[in-house]
């Protein structure tokens, strides 16, 4: 009989090899980052992705109607009406406004006979005098006190009242103004207001278009420009898309912004339940409390003692309630913002840092950081981030999650590159989830662009230009240290199924952020057997 064969054990070098993959398969880090934030009230200010060819053809219609009208430019008094504004006038007199008299003069001799497209949307002066934003900004939507909002009749925001005609539409907007009191909040404590109330003067001094006789009769020149803005936008969807721009609208409220929120959470929940560590930035105050019930039974839901109540935007860290001990959390962002340097351009909400002790001991000081709108604040954040990192036991990992902010071309005192940006982490001894020298046209995580349908016009982007003229950035990082971790795998999303279609505008109706997810597979790096 032969003797039974057995295998030969493994060497020594083989079996720790074996051991070592098995740690690194075991203690392997699941990083997501995401920007939640999308466009705000104005479910058209951005293009977004639409399966229906009606959106295309709406918003086609407005930018050549906006972009080149012809003979469709006709005076401002053949849409905002001369009855309209007689009775615009007789609603400020009852208010007892200063100035009514020399608005109604500057209507008759100035605004009436203008070109409502050349000679309003598109005045430059205008816009510098903030005699259509300013209003705008004010009663655009208004946040009462029961924690509900009531919306101007507009084309720029979330109300959902049809005007299929101007007719229409003016019923509403004086209703609106003039009538119905809302509650809010003002240094009293609560106060009921009509809206034409809440109407400030503006000032010569800060907006130096503007001269001492217009801010003299700002409040009326303002309402003015305001009810004729929002009536030419009513005339021109009329116009272009008669009967299907309303539903296009409530379709789009409904996803970016009244169910924002929940689709969000949902992609969370069902691409990516599996993180153990999820960083977002820009998320409100009410979504703190529904991530709670939504996530709650997979993570610890992290936020800043000391939220944003401004802007309402506020950057979160989520901790898989299976891998850490939420017992150990401290809150150290106070500690690292106090590194930041005089005049950095960082709001409260905008960083946040925990350290947190995983259930097997391990040591982590987490952060999750939005930067400012072009990036200058990001190298200055990070530089002080890491030198409060710095003074921790040495056996603490960092994992740095952020929206950069950063851009495909750097320009200096202006706007933050991200090669720029990548060569200054890797000489403080970081890496990215990109690792340390990406293609910037590799990583991209944003791709957006304003429509002619906002206040800005200069700033609207043609849709034959939205790739060249848009928001097409690698704004979005995960960084940790180079002797903690190594890259498994990563990957960036923009539909919420785990996967980026490229060249393609988002937000989308099932994606409602303006920033692609990133998501990686971190390793732990072993330096010695110690680690095993």
């Amino acid at each position: 009989q032969p003797s039974r064969q057995h295998p030969a054990r493994p060497a020594p070098a083989h079996e720790e090899s074996l051991a070592r993959n098995a740690y690194r398969y075991d203690m392997a880090m699941n990083i997501l980052n995401w920007n939640i934030a999308a466009v705000n009230n104005n479910p058209f200010e951005y293009w977004i992705t639409h399966s229906e060819p009606a959106y295309n053809g709406l918003m086609e219609g407005v930018q050549g109607f906006l972009d080149a009208p012809g003979e469709l430019d006709v005076p401002i008094k053949e849409v905002f009406r001369e009855s309209m504004a007689q009775e615009l006038f007789a609603l400020m007199e009852k208010e007892g406004w200063d100035g009514v008299a020399e608005t109604k003069a500057q209507w008759e001799s100035n605004f009436a006979p203008r070109k409502m497209v050349s000679g309003f949307m598109q005045d430059k002066e205008i816009g510098s005098k903030r005699l259509a934003s300013m209003p705008d900004r004010v009663t655009n939507t208004i946040f009462t006190t029961d924690g509900g909002q009531v919306c101007r009749p507009t084309l720029i925001n979330v109300y959902e009242g049809k005007m299929d005609t101007v007719g229409e539409w003016w019923e509403q907007w004086k209703e609106f103004m003039f009538v119905k009191p809302v509650s809010i909040k003002s240094k009293s404590g609560e106060t009921r207001v009509r809206p034409c109330q809440m109407l400030e003067p503006i000032s010569s001094k800060k907006y130096p278009a503007v001269t001492p006789q217009e801010e003299a009769i700002s409040i009326p020149l303002q309402t003015l420009c305001q009810a004729v803005f929002d009536a030419v936008l009513v005339h021109i969807v009329n116009a272009v898309a008669p009967g299907t721009w309303h539903p296009l609208k409530l379709e789009i409220c409904n996803a970016l912004v009244k169910n924002k929120d929940q689709i969000t959470l949902d992609i969370l929940a069902n691409s990516y339940a599996d993180s153990h560590v999820v960083f977002l930035q820009e998320a409100a105050g009410v979504f703190i409390d529904r991530a709670g019930t939504s996530l709650g039974d997979h993570f610890h839901i992290l936020a800043p003692a000391k939220l944003d109540s401004k802007r309402d935007q506020n950057s979160l860290i989520l901790l898989s309630k299976s891998r850490f001990d939420a017992a150990t959390v401290e809150e150290v962002t106070a500690k690292v913002t106090a590194g930041f340097a005089e005049g950095t351009p960082v709001a409260d909400g905008d960083m946040f840092a925990v350290t947190v002790r995983d259930k097997s001991g391990g040591k982590y000081f987490l952060a999750s950081f939005h930067g400012d709108t072009n990036g200058l604040a990001t190298i200055p954040v990070v530089s002080a981030t890491k030198a409060f990192y710095d003074t921790l036991d040495p056996e603490y990992k960092m994992l740095f999650g952020l929206d950069a902010n950063t851009h495909q071309k750097h320009n200096p005192g202006k706007v933050q590159g991200m090669l720029e940006f990548v060569d200054f982490f890797v000489k403080e001894g970081l890496t990215s989830c990109w690792g340390n020298s990406p293609d910037p046209k590799q990583i991209l995580t944003t791709f957006n662009a304003r429509t002619f349908l906002q206040p800005q016009l200069n700033k609207a982007v043609r849709m034959s230009e939205k790739e060249s003229k848009g928001d097409v950035n690698p704004k979005d990082f995960i960084l940790f240290h180079s002797r903690s971790f190594r890259v498994d795998s990563v990957l960036k999303d923009n539909t919420g199924e785990r996967k980026y279609i490229e060249g393609m505008v988002f937000p989308t109706l099932t994606f409602p952020s303006d920033h692609g997810i990133v998501r990686a597979v971190l390793e732990p790096q072993l330096s010695d057997k110690s680690e095993l």
